[in-house]
């Protein structure tokens, strides 16, 4: 692919997100996307054979960044309760960040949309959530001390805790920030974690 070419992927994709930013609740078609960036509906499929495509496009670079840094905080952060702090932070400050793409990692911008977008949402979270289970399950390895519940649960929990701060934020049309509160909200969640082991 040339650079002219993916310079022009990645402006369809940063105006696809900034439209999803400017118009929550709204769905996007390809007419719009094209007027807003002053191109025919062709150019856009000359980069893009369909809108499915774009968002496919949108959900690789949320996997590619938020899987890449799970990755560099592992190799980084030995302390299993830092581990799952920072790697919750991560994902809520990218959705604050990013709050167009956070609309298809809520699932909201993919309503109507094809099946597969959201199985591969869901794939992401599921990812997520394994990496978590597998940072509580070494604590036990390590320490030789299981937790007094079992790790898929309070990784599901941890999840679900982002989870609801992103739908949250998507919901207040990018009010309520997800970040917000997080740093005595996980002391709370420290502490039952540290009761729970």
């Amino acid at each position: 692919m040339t650079q002219q070419k993916r310079n022009r992927r990645e402006e369809i994709l940063q105006a696809l997100a900034a439209m999803l930013e400017t118009s929550p609740g709204q769905r996007i078609t390809t007419a719009k996307l094209a007027a807003n960036l002053g191109v025919s509906e062709a150019a856009l499929y000359r980069h893009f054979p369909s809108k499915a495509r774009m968002f496919e496009g949108l959900i690789e670079f949320v996997e590619d960044t938020l899987l890449s840094r799970i990755n560099l905080i592992m190799d980084e952060e030995k302390d299993t309760l830092m581990r799952c702090q920072t790697i919750l932070k991560l994902v809520l400050t990218f959705a604050e960040r990013n709050p167009g793409i956070t609309r298809v990692i809520s699932g909201d911008a993919l309503m109507g949309e094809h099946d597969r977008l959201r199985h591969r949402i869901e794939d992401l979270f599921n990812r997520i959530e394994s990496q978590l289970k597998q940072v509580l399950r070494e604590k036990a390895l390590r320490e030789q001390k299981r937790f007094a519940v079992e790790e898929g649960v309070l990784a599901n929990l941890l999840l679900s805790f982002a989870d609801g701060k992103i739908s949250q934020f998507v919901r207040s049309d990018f009010k309520r920030l997800p970040t917000e509160h997080f740093e005595q909200q996980w002391q709370l969640m420290e502490q039952q974690l540290l009761a729970a082991s």
